[in-house]
């Protein structure tokens, strides 16, 4: 793998760390639960897009969760079924419940602490794949 490609990788991923980071930070101290979904969401698709980029894949310019790691799991099979439901919810974190009309999304700690649970083990997958 060439030193480009991990280059531009290790800024995907140190991207989605800063997403991760902060939506446990806010978890920690009691933060909008819509907030952590939002930042959950935003770490899975750097992380997977980064993965693509490390790959020599160009990465799609979308946000659906289950289309990106549907593409890196033909490299990654395992990750597939172990994520793909949470790839389809922090989809929705993104899309649906992100814009008014109505009231912004009010997500129970308890799902929200196993979503950032979840997306931390993703994200610690995808690292050690990418031998980075």
């Amino acid at each position: 793998m060439g030193e480009e490609l991990k280059q531009a990788a290790m800024e995907w991923f140190e991207r989605g760390d800063r997403d991760i980071e902060t939506a446990q930070l806010l978890y920690d101290e009691q933060g909008y639960t819509d907030m952590i979904a939002y930042h959950i969401q935003q770490a899975i698709e750097k992380y997977l897009k980064g993965y693509l980029v490390l790959k020599g894949q160009r990465p799609p310019r979308v946000h659906e969760l289950d289309t990106l790691l549907n593409i890196v799991s033909k490299a990654e099979p395992d990750l597939y079924s172990r994520y793909i439901d949470l790839c389809e919810k922090a989809t929705r974190y993104y899309f649906e419940e992100r814009y008014p009309p109505g009231l912004p999304a009010g997500y129970s700690r308890e799902e929200i602490k196993a979503d950032l649970d979840l997306a931390w083990q993703l994200v610690k997958a995808i690292r050690a794949k990418a031998r980075l």
